[in-house]
């Protein structure tokens, strides 16, 4: 079992920035990557990016790509995205989730991820 805990999300204006932690905690070591999503009213929840567990590879959807940077501290066994040039289109609930299956890539939807953090609501206004 992983725990994940999200945190800093909140309001801001566009152009702003958020930088959002996770923390996790558990059976880390099976961890194969991790990513963020995020989920707007009515929409379906999409990836915003994900990392590999040795944070060699990252990948971002075109909507955030040059705004946004995930990253992690192993140490601390915590993912940031830190979040810059916000849009009122960035607003939504932002999810961290957790890896554990070996696809020999990072996973793309949520169903490829194992475990989820409660959220944390960001809202950008215009």
């Amino acid at each position: 079992q992983v725990q994940l805990v999200e945190s800093g999300g909140g309001s801001v204006q566009a152009g702003g920035s958020l930088r959002l932690s996770c923390a996790a905690s558990g059976s880390t070591a099976s961890t194969k990557c991790m990513g963020w999503f995020r989920q707007a009213p009515g929409k379906q929840r999409e990836r915003v990016s994900v990392i590999t567990r040795d944070g060699r590879i990252t990948s971002y959807a075109i909507s955030v790509k040059d705004r946004f940077t995930i990253s992690q501290d192993n140490a601390k066994n915590t993912v940031y995205l830190q979040m810059n040039s916000l849009k009122s289109e960035d607003t939504a609930m932002y999810y961290c989730a957790d890896q554990i299956r070996n696809f020999g890539y990072c996973g793309s939807t949520p169903s490829d991820y194992s475990y989820w953090g409660q959220g944390t609501q960001v809202t950008v206004s215009s």
